[in-house]
């Protein structure tokens, strides 16, 4: 999903009803209604969810942050926010494993902070 998001993101597409135009052609197997549901929530909670991300960036507006750490962080934002039956820990790890192999150095260290001071706020107990 973080790869859709990010496609989104370079074309500036969030419109939930162009839903087919990133997925038909996913390999999406058992994954397909967490996937769906990701999408269908970054659509439509896009604004509250960058809002957060930019709030928690330290000086980092959402326009200046790479395009794949902003796709991970959505993702992941999107899970801890919404679907609340995916642990925390497992959603920021998984960001961080994502961070790591997609994004600079600084990535991993970026993405972990931002998405523990969302929780923090969020004030999710796990």
């Amino acid at each position: 999903m973080m790869q859709v998001f990010f496609q989104m993101e370079a074309c500036g597409d969030f419109d939930v009803n162009n839903r087919e135009n990133y997925m038909n052609d996913k390999r999406l197997n058992s994954q397909e209604r967490y996937c769906s549901d990701l999408f269908s929530l970054l659509c439509n909670k896009k604004e509250s969810v960058d809002s957060l991300l930019e709030k928690h960036s330290k000086a980092w507006k959402i326009s200046r942050m790479p395009k794949t750490d902003l796709a991970i962080l959505r993702l992941s934002a999107c899970e801890l926010l919404y679907l609340r039956d995916i642990p925390e820990a497992v959603s920021i790890n998984e960001a961080v494993e994502l961070a790591k192999k997609y994004g600079t150095a600084d990535s991993p260290r970026y993405v972990n902070a931002i998405l523990g001071r969302v929780c923090a706020e969020d004030g999710r107990d796990e």
